[in-house]
């Protein structure tokens, strides 16, 4: 809206071109995002307060954890709040990719919605049914696949990159509406499972957001991605603005959500996050470096599917407690030190997820 409304000024005034520099754009999305979570979050937390909008806690987790019933939840609102407004504000909204993103992240933030309202309204911490909630996932995921599909205007835009291999491109044709499905409720529901402790999922979201903001630069230029030897996607640099957004209102975010935590993000928060960054992965055709760069979500998910597995198939757990985060906690670290590790090792893997732009 900004954007459209500065490029109409610009006819007046030579100042107003300065808004049109993607750069200038992306931080001022990141600022716009971060000021209104600083600013609504306290208002949020005490509307969520005193409705009693609490979390409620499993019997067969962690003990540490009964400490935390009641802590209001549902607090990714204010992330989606954040990174829909900020987006709408700074970004060119005549791009495609950007009304497929906001679909996408809002469509899965409902999703969450219906399920912590189920959980807080009933005190059941299951939620929404899994068929259901898997359904309107794949619906929306499905949708969001064909959409990118058939508004395909470049082969690259449907074409597999190889990271650290140069010159590798691997037409997927039909493939890619499968994959684009898979990355998208994949990620989703890899970052749900990782929000079990107080600002686990949203640092490494907001690491790997900025990292997918700098390939969607890099790759929507066409002077910078001939210099790194990288596919060029044209229109894909609009997705700096997103990434922006989910920067800072995620670092908005954790200022609260930091631990002892004052208010949690909920599934409304993790699976449109989730969604977020699949979605964008696919857009700027980075789905393989998501899967280096998200490894936390990956491992998070991978503990939870090899426990269930060995369960039923032996009888035994792998773990003591499935996801991986909730096993540590068992085996007596404090909290902060899981946090802080997981962070730790989501830094270096974006760093080698962002070494594949140099090393091909």
């Amino acid at each position: 809206m900004l954007y459209s409304l500065a490029e109409y000024l610009s006819h007046f005034h030579s100042g107003f071109n300065l808004f049109g520099y993607l750069t200038m754009r992306s931080i001022l999305g990141v600022l716009t995002a971060l000021l209104i979570s600083l600013v609504i979050g306290p208002s949020m937390i005490r509307y969520l307060s005193s409705y009693n909008i609490g979390q409620s806690v499993r019997n067969d987790g962690p003990k540490s954890h009964f400490s935390k019933a009641g802590t209001p939840t549902m607090g990714g609102a204010l992330i989606l709040v954040a990174i829909v407004v900020s987006t709408l504000l700074w970004s060119d909204l005549s791009s495609r990719f950007v009304w497929i993103v906001l679909f996408v992240t809002i469509g899965f933030g409902a999703i969450g919605w219906v399920d912590d309202y189920k959980k807080i309204v009933h005190r059941n911490s299951k939620g929404l049914i899994g068929r259901w909630k898997y359904f309107w996932q794949s619906l929306i995921g499905l949708a969001a696949a064909l959409i990118l599909f058939n508004t395909a205007q470049f082969p690259i835009e449907t074409q597999l990159i190889v990271p650290f291999v140069k010159d590798i491109l691997i037409d997927l044709g039909w493939m890619y509406v499968v994959l684009t499905y898979f990355v998208i409720v994949g990620c989703s529901n890899a970052v749900n499972l990782t929000d079990g402790l107080d600002g686990l999922a949203i640092l490494p979201t907001v690491l790997v957001g900025g990292a997918l903001g700098i390939f969607a630069y890099l790759t929507g230029n066409y002077n910078f991605s001939v210099y790194l030897g990288i596919p060029y996607v044209p229109g894909v640099g609009e997705m700096v603005v997103f990434c922006g957004a989910i920067v800072g209102a995620g670092f908005g975010f954790l200022w609260f959500n930091t631990y002892p935590a004052q208010v949690f993000m909920g599934d409304v928060g993790a699976l449109a996050l989730g969604a977020a960054l699949g979605v964008v992965a696919v857009i700027v055709r980075q789905e393989l470096v998501l899967f280096i760069m998200g490894g936390i979500f990956v491992v998070e998910t991978m503990s939870v599917v090899l426990q269930v597995a060995s369960f039923k198939l032996t009888g035994r757990r792998i773990f003591r407690m499935a996801p991986l985060h909730h096993h540590f906690e068992l085996k007596g670290w404090p909290e902060p030190r899981i946090i802080v590790r997981f962070w730790i090792i989501t830094v270096v893997l974006v760093l080698i997820g962002l070494a594949s732009l140099k090393v091909r």
